[in-house]
């Protein structure tokens, strides 16, 4: 057997095993009997009876509903759920969005609110974006850009500072080379709240270390990262999504001591308040189930006090999205 092979099996077994030992201890708090109830921040659904997705592939080639999300959180205590967008197409947004919403209103849904598909940089945004003018389940938007210059766009913005005057935040979904042109962007708009997702869609290869025996190499430097994500936590008006970590090597299984890094940097970096969990399933069965990602980030987490793990998997977002649960 080879050292790769012997390496990813060794990573295998540890990724399957829910662990009770922790990380060495960065802070103590005394444990409760009962467990931390979970707000899940990322979540995604489609029907393909009802959408066309141009972007699926195994495992995600299928239809993800709620009774599937439901079976696939049980025992895990998460409370309440936030769907994410899907990247439907343009002509579908529309769709999408009173898809949800209908959903939002079920009292049996663990879905209670959505951030929609929305592109700032076009004309049609402030049309589209007020039609969910007040509505209590539409909690804000997120977009792509072509390019990390069109983030400077002055239409764009606009349209992001319109998304501050509706009460709706905006979700920061770019790769680490764009990490500096959207803390120049969050900077532009200081009346409206931004989330960035995925923890800056960091690369776990990229702090592995020297001597392992890697899938591919690294996207992006580790120590850009960190001071990219350090300088866009300095702006006020942004938090960070604990999220899309363990599905970035697909094929690969991450331990929680390939998680640790990255992170403890952003729990650091954006302290205790600013800070929340997103499960991005079904996305993160490219890498593990969502049980196994919550068990990983608990592993991580437990020599965090209670208090801060609290605010992590639920109370930041309550607050953060105005959640009346």
């Amino acid at each position: 057997m080879d050292m790769n092979r012997r390496d990813f099996l060794k990573r295998a077994s540890q990724t399957a095993i829910a662990v009770s030992s922790s990380l060495p201890l960065r802070s103590t708090g005394k444990e409760s009997s009962s467990p931390i109830p979970i707000v899940d921040t990322h979540q995604h659904l489609w029907d393909l009876t009802m959408f066309k997705l141009t972007w699926l592939s195994p495992p995600l080639d299928r239809s993800f509903t709620t009774k599937d999300y439901m079976e696939a959180t049980q025992g895990l205590h998460i409370v309440k759920a936030i769907y994410m967008e899907v990247a439907m197409p343009v002509e579908q947004r529309v769709q999408e969005a009173e898809y949800v919403i209908e959903l939002c209103k079920d009292p049996s849904s663990l879905t209670c609110a959505a951030v929609i598909a929305g592109s700032p940089a076009e004309d049609g945004f402030e049309p589209y974006i007020m039609r969910f003018k007040g509505s209590p389940y539409v909690k804000g938007v997120r977009g792509s850009f072509s390019s990390a210059q069109q983030m400077s766009d002055a239409r764009v913005i606009r349209n992001l500072r319109l998304l501050g005057e509706l009460g709706m935040r905006f979700d920061v979904n770019v790769p680490p080379q764009s990490l500096a042109e959207a803390e120049r962007l969050v900077d532009q708009c200081p009346g409206t709240r931004f989330v960035l997702d995925h923890c800056g869609n960091v690369d776990p290869v990229a702090f592995f270390p020297r001597d392992r025996a890697v899938p591919r190499p690294a996207q992006h430097s580790p120590e850009q990262w960190k001071q990219d994500v350090a300088r866009l936590a300095a702006k006020p008006n942004i938090i960070c999504k604990i999220s899309g970590l363990v599905d970035n090597v697909p094929g690969y299984p991450l331990a929680a001591d390939d998680l640790a890094p990255m992170i403890n940097h952003c729990l650091d970096a954006f302290g205790p308040d600013r800070v929340v969990f997103g499960s991005d399933w079904p996305v993160c069965l490219r890498g593990t189930s969502l049980r196994n990602w919550v068990e990983l980030l608990r592993e991580v987490t437990a020599g965090q006090s209670e208090s801060d793990r609290r605010r992590l998997f639920h109370d930041n977002a309550v607050k953060f999205y105005d959640l009346a649960l």
